[in-house]
Order: C-alpha cells, then structure tokens, then sequence
C-alpha cells in the first residue's frame, strides 16, 4: 500500500483527496493522517503537508491556478512587478474572492488538470501578453524563449489572442535579459539598425545602435569583479572605435526619458556611426 505522506509529497504536498483515492489509499487513512497532524484539510476535496507551499495552499483553498507574473516569478522568468498575486478561474467557477489576488476567467490555451494549481508556461504566456503592458509581456515571453522552457513554433500552434500572437511575432530567444526587452521596442522609431547581443572585444555588447554605438545594461549582478570586468570592456571598445552609453537597472525602468535623451543626443553627434 502507498505511504500518504510520501504520495503527498510527490504531488507537491497538496493533493486531491479524488487522485489519493486514485493511487491506492483509502478514505479511512486519509483521515487518520489529517487527524494524527500528518495533514491538514485545505478544503473540501484537498490535503496538504504542513510544510507545503504556502502559495499552493492557498491557490487549492480558493480554486484557483496560479498564472500569469506570479507562476512566471515562481518558473524563474524575468518578471518586473508583481504587486498581487495573478491566479486564474475556471469559467464555472462562480464566486472568488478578491482577497486571492488578480483574476484571470479566460479559457486556457493548454488544458488544465483538475489536479494542477500551477499553469503550465504556455498558460502563462498567453495570459501575460494580455494581462502585462506591452513591453513587461515581452520581456516575460523573451526570458521563457531564453530559457528554453518554450518553443515559439508551438507557441504559434496555439489558439492564442491579438496579443500574444503580436509577441510571437515579435519575441527575440536571444535577449539576455528583460530590460533589453524594453530597450529594444523603445529605440524602433530612431530608424537605426538595433542588433542585440553582438559579440565585441571578447564579450557580448548588450545593444549596437547603428555601427558603432554600444548600449550596454547593468543588472544587479554588475558589481566587484563584474563591474571591473565591465569597465575593461568599456575601454576596449572604445580602443576599437566604439562609443558607449552604459545604464542600470532602476534608471531603465524608472527614468526612460533620461536615458532616451542621451541616445538621441549621442546619435546627433553620430556616434552610431563608423
């Protein structure tokens, strides 16, 4: 006979009291695990271990997935912001409480499980790209395509909406990084070629604006050795003629407008060009 604990476990410490069944263990020894502490009752029709995720626990006491940023933050994809937890509802599922977070009540793109409290990343995706400001979507799309976790062909397959058929269109697999997600869609009206990830001097530039203009993103990372690693960079570039313009996170995401102003002053004095 199956251990409850173990079987628990292996479904990410919530279950179904109907797929515990399934496997084997009976009605009596699930209560007797609730009643010995071993499990808890999350609600009607599903268990938990007390050291289960708590974000599960809470997703399986409201009926609800979690999608969108959340399951992109959770599946290690680039996400900006994620002020309230994103969850997704079946469409019959009547009434959900506010207090779960942002609710998503549009059909899956990939079917769901009765036994899932995650969307799988095709889910998340889809959602994103009409959930998120245009430029946040696409960094989430770029980070998944980067990683693997998704392929843009059977992306295309899908039934997807307006948005997201605009970000498969439009996603890069080769953007290192979110932020260069919103550089990139930032910069189209200059009318200059944007070439993302150019291997120059023994490392890769960020962005090469026109011919010689590189557009270099620090993240949080670019600190101690990186950051001597980044300012060599700097100077061996500028060594080969290049010209950089070098920023960090925060003034990409909270102060465009000065970072834009010093590309367009750049390229007026044509350091974009050979």
């Amino acid at each position: 006979m199956p251990d409850v604990i173990s079987l628990v476990r292996a479904l990410d410490g919530v279950a179904r009291t109907a797929t515990l069944r399934e496997r084997g263990l009976s009605d009596h020894r699930i209560a007797d695990a609730v009643r010995r502490g071993a499990l808890s009752r999350v609600r009607r029709g599903w268990v938990a271990l007390p050291s289960a995720d708590t974000e599960l626990v809470e997703a399986a006491r409201a009926g609800v997935v979690l999608t969108c940023v959340t399951q992109a933050r959770r599946l290690g994809l680039w996400v900006l912001a994620e002020p309230r937890p994103h969850v997704a509802a079946p469409g019959h599922a009547g009434h959900v409480a506010s207090a779960v977070g942002h609710v998503h009540w549009a059909a899956p793109v990939v079917p769901r499980h009765p036994d899932a409290l995650v969307d799988p990343v095709e889910n998340v995706l889809a959602v994103a790209a009409s959930c998120l400001p245009h430029e946040e979507a696409l960094a989430v799309w770029e980070s998944a395509l980067r990683q693997g976790m998704v392929d843009i062909r059977e992306m295309r397959r899908l039934d997807l909406g307006p948005a997201a058929r605009a970000l498969c269109d439009e996603a890069d697999p080769y953007a290192d990084s979110g932020l260069e997600s919103f550089a990139v869609p930032r910069l189209r009206w200059l009318g200059l070629p944007l070439r993302r990830q150019v291997w120059i001097a023994g490392h890769r530039v960020d962005l090469l604006i026109g011919e010689r203009l590189a557009f270099q993103i620090d993240g949080g990372h670019h600190v101690g050795a990186q950051r001597e690693e980044d300012i060599a960079h700097d100077v061996a570039l500028g060594l080969l003629g290049y010209r950089v313009i070098r920023v960090g996170y925060r003034t990409i995401v909270d102060d465009w407008a000065s970072v834009q102003e010093r590309i367009m002053r750049a390229i007026a004095q044509g350091w974009h060009r050979a």
